[in-house]
């Protein structure tokens, strides 16, 4: 074990003298982790020997030391198991080594070696390609620190709900892959949240068919709502549009957002499409506006404007959409207005 405690204790001198050969910036490591060069045992050689054995050059070493300066402090022993571990979802060394340049800190993590390794060989099985493995290696590097039965009981929920409300087996393998590709966090939460907010769905009169629908939807945001805060949202789009509880229901599965956004987001975006003159009723004809921040909203009016397009007269569907639905419905209204009117009587030209 190593201490943090740099108080009483003077520097290493093999340890500076050996980074110094190696080009690494000692000065950065004492402004950052000066308690690494505390240490009486350090590994700077051999770390730096597996490092070069991988391929990385003087430069890159250094590089990797100097940003994460505790790789010296683990065993030879260590980081060849943690080699071996990340080299199942890795192409080859080379890979593996411009990794480790990137996130030196993933890689030089090795106190959960048995729970990755049980936790990679569970997402392998679930049938996630080695490159998406690698991006939660590095990106997402927690969800590998629990115990692989903690990820395995959340994945077990997940399936087991959506078969019980009617999904099919095939079609569940491909939302948890989308699912975990989209955001692998949800690994951390606990199964009771998911169940408590699938229930609250069910009581508010959806049927399995349309949880569903809402789950498939709603992806990794299911996770990340409480049944207070659903029913604070429908309670507010009840009020604005008007509706009764099934044409709410209606509302919320054409555009899920009303149930995943917070009242205050809500209030804010509704005010923004308000303030442009847009009308309520237009915005019950196109929930999904919902679903745009005010700013992004404004700059698309202010370029429809300029086309002479007429956002409060007109459906919010040319509003609509993510940036490349936006572009190609801009591109129509252009086009339609570039367009010269068609001369049947205009002789045609042709190429001899």
């Amino acid at each position: 074990t190593y201490t943090t405690d740099t108080k009483s204790r003077e520097e290493n001198k093999k340890t500076i003298e050996s980074l110094y050969r190696l080009s690494v910036d000692i000065k950065k490591i004492r402004r950052l982790k000066e308690w690494v060069l505390l240490q009486d045992v350090a590994y700077v050689k051999e770390i730096a020997g597996i490092l070069q054995e991988m391929g990385a050059d003087e430069t890159a070493v250094a590089n990797i030391l100097e940003r994460c300066p505790e790789a010296i402090l683990h065993t030879p022993a260590e980081i060849n198991s943690q080699r071996a571990l990340w080299q199942l979802v890795c192409q080859n060394e080379k890979q593996l080594i411009k990794l480790i340049e990137q996130f030196p800190e993933s890689f030089f993590t090795t106190e959960y070696h048995e729970n990755q390794k049980a936790n990679i060989l569970f997402l392998q099985a679930l049938g996630l390609k080695n490159n998406i493995i690698t991006r939660f290696l590095t990106s997402a590097p927690s969800i590998f620190y629990n115990p692989v039965e903690k990820n395995k009981n959340v994945i077990e929920t997940l399936q087991r709900n959506y078969l019980s409300l009617g999904g099919s087996d095939a079609n569940m393998k491909i939302w948890i892959l989308k699912l975990l590709s989209q955001n692998p966090f949800i690994l951390l939460n606990t199964s009771t949240a998911i169940q408590e907010n699938l229930e609250f769905l069910q009581q508010n009169d959806f049927t399995d068919h349309e949880v569903l629908q809402l789950l498939s939807k709603l992806k990794g945001f299911i996770f990340q709502l409480t049944s207070t805060t659903m029913q604070k949202s429908m309670l507010f789009s009840k009020n604005v549009f008007k509706c009764s509880d099934q044409e709410l229901k209606q509302l919320v599965l054409k555009c899920p957002a009303l149930l995943y956004y917070s009242v205050p987001v809500l209030e804010e975006r509704l005010e923004g499409l308000l303030k442009e003159g847009i009308s309520v009723a237009q915005i019950r004809e196109t929930p999904m506006v919902l679903e745009l921040t005010t700013q992004i909203v404004q700059y698309r009016i202010k370029k429809l404007s300029a086309l002479g397009y007429d956002i409060k007269s007109g459906t919010l569907e040319s509003l609509n959409g993510t940036k490349k639905d936006f572009e190609v419905n801009y591109g129509k209204i252009q086009s339609k207005k570039e367009r010269p009117i068609f001369n049947p009587v205009a002789p045609i030209q042709i190429e001899d």
